[in-house]
């Protein structure tokens, strides 16, 4: 059963088997995220990085930054972080009021064509906590976002449209995968900024 939630335009915690979602598809207007959009391709410095899957180091379909106050470790690879930007900071700050939640840590992802992708995976790494809460915020093209619940194979999807908001909390990553799947179809370049809180090093 694939429950679809394309069309909710008012945010909401959505009722969630084993976990809690929030989800503001305006969270930004479209000008704010064409403008943020900008900074941030423009200002990070975007790296492509291994990681280790299945005792075998692959190069990531995707670029990524990685921010804020804590080292962050998972598949193999420590990222230690880059400073804050007034953008970053800017947008932190939005994310912590909605979520009503503090974080130190934001991770970036630069998806350049629809052949950048996110295999199924849980944000469950030590560093997060117990249930970890995660604001993962859009910009640019639009992108299909798919979890799957490991026991029973229920899953939902998402449209992740410029300044869309999802938070990922309660026992979510103990219970569901998620993944940005690839796609043939032509899409723009995505930026997608993760916040979280890491615990520790």
């Amino acid at each position: 059963m694939t429950l679809s939630l394309f069309d909710s335009q008012s945010p909401q915690w959505l009722p969630v088997q084993q976990g809690k979602l929030l989800w503001i598809p305006d969270f930004l207007s479209l000008s704010e995220a064409s403008d943020y959009y900008q900074a941030l391709y423009h200002g990070l410095d975007w790296q492509q990085q291994a990681i280790t899957l299945f005792g075998k180091s692959i190069m990531q379909p995707r670029l990524q930054a990685w921010h804020g106050d804590k080292t962050y470790t998972y598949s193999g690879l420590t990222m230690h972080p880059n400073p804050w930007t007034a953008e970053l900071l800017e947008l932190k700050a939005r994310c912590e009021h909605a979520a009503e939640h503090r974080f130190n840590t934001v991770f970036a992802n630069l998806y350049r064509t629809g052949q950048d992708s996110m295999g199924w995976h849980q944000d469950n790494e030590k560093e997060l906590g117990i249930n970890p809460v995660i604001a993962s915020l859009s910009l640019g093209g639009t992108r299909r976002f798919v979890f799957k619940h490991l026991q029973c194979k229920s899953k939902m999807e998402f449209e992740l449209t410029p300044g869309s908001l999802l938070v990922m909390a309660g026992p979510l990553q103990h219970h569901w995968q998620h993944a940005l799947p690839k796609t043939q179809k032509s899409v723009a370049p995505r930026i997608n900024l993760t916040f979280r809180h890491v615990v520790s090093e």
